[in-house]
């Protein structure tokens, strides 16, 4: 090899390795650990005083407690030790997801379906909770037509100006509209494609996971005039109009028409708005991150090791997003510590 050749590939090795280096040090400050848990848990929500809650759902006999609220590092018990006793009439059963709205109020979505084996007597239950009293101040129940035997009500958002609730059935496939004015329910998109799962598994980080899960993740734009969802399953994102799936004088074949493929996106579980009106999804056969900007483009933000199936998306008022990681496709004795991390989306 010439000297002169030579001297230009030791350059190029230099700077290449300068880059890597420095593009590792990006990721590595991008995200940051907030707290970790030997439990499994799947959904967080941050209040505006920066209060972060957690669950973990009944998928396993060693369920610690289904509400937890971050504090110094460790879920405690929310709101208390008698909601988290475990079978208990009066209490969780198995939560899967949590949710605050513009309001400052905490939603806990209840399947009632432990260990996905059916829905108990009663159905599920949508809980909302004060955070300035920590109590509960309604409980939303559904008729026996709203839910089906093998139903899993997984994601819930909500208008505050409406006071409507949207829930995603990711057992059965549908979206659920709650008016929470009224308690009135319609089960709708029932059966439709859109919220069907498009795949019998998905192949993440090498790893073939064996499943199928229909509609999951939701977000409500932050217009309110849309509704965007997705099967976990899947790689199609969709909307629909919430004057649409709000009009009680449409038939729900009319409801289904109004329907809108988005693009073609990462399977993700749980997806988010900013303020900026970014959407943010997970990436989950690639441990991503990912991003619809204001112009419609899908971009990745990151990717990293440590991001083993991003679950479900909050943010707080600062521009931070958290994230839990369920690690759903890996064999348990694969799984290393549950993680809640943040990053900023500024």
């Amino acid at each position: 090899m010439k000297p002169k050749f030579l001297h230009l590939v030791l350059i190029f090795l230099v700077v290449a390795t300068f880059a890597c280096q420095n593009k590792q040090k990006k990721t590595d400050t991008q995200l940051q650990l907030v707290a970790s848990s030997a439990k499994q848990w799947t959904g967080v929500a941050v209040s505006s005083d920066n209060r972060v809650f957690v669950n973990y759902p009944r998928w396993s006999n060693d369920v610690p407690i289904s509400v937890g609220e971050i504090i110094d590092g460790k879920a405690q018990a929310y709101p208390n030790k008698d909601w988290n006793k475990d079978g208990n009439t009066k209490s969780f059963l198995a939560v899967q997801s949590v949710f605050i709205d513009k309001k400052d109020r905490l939603w806990i979505l209840d399947t009632r379906n432990p260990f996905f084996k059916g829905i108990v007597e009663g159905g599920p239950i949508l809980y909302q909770f004060n955070l300035k009293s920590n109590t509960k101040e309604k409980a939303y129940t559904f008729p026996k037509e709203i839910y089906v035997g093998d139903s899993y009500f997984n994601d819930v958002r909500i208008d505050t100006k409406s006071e409507i609730a949207y829930i995603s059935d990711s057992g059965a496939g549908a979206l659920i509209v709650l008016n929470l004015k009224t308690g009135v329910s319609r089960r709708l998109l029932d059966k439709h494609s859109s919220t069907k799962s498009e795949l019998d598994s998905l192949i993440c980080d090498g790893l073939t996971w064996k499943n199928s899960v229909q509609s999951d993740g939701i977000a409500l734009s932050p217009d309110l005039k849309y509704l965007y969802y997705a099967a976990l399953t899947g790689h199609t994102l969709y909307r629909i109009p919430t004057s649409v799936l709000n009009d009680l004088n449409l038939s729900k074949e009319e409801v289904a028409k109004n329907v809108e493929k988005v693009m073609t996106i990462p399977a993700t579980d749980g997806m988010l708005f900013d303020k900026a009106g970014n959407l943010w999804l997970g990436g989950l056969e690639d441990n991503s991150i990912n991003k619809i900007n204001t112009k419609g483009e899908l971009l990745q933000f990151i990717q990293d090791k440590s991001i083993r199936w991003a679950d479900s998306f909050a943010k707080d008022n600062k521009g931070n997003i958290y994230f839990t990681t369920s690690q759903i496709y890996l064999p348990e004795n694969k799984r290393q510590a549950y993680e809640l991390i943040q990053f900023n989306s500024n």
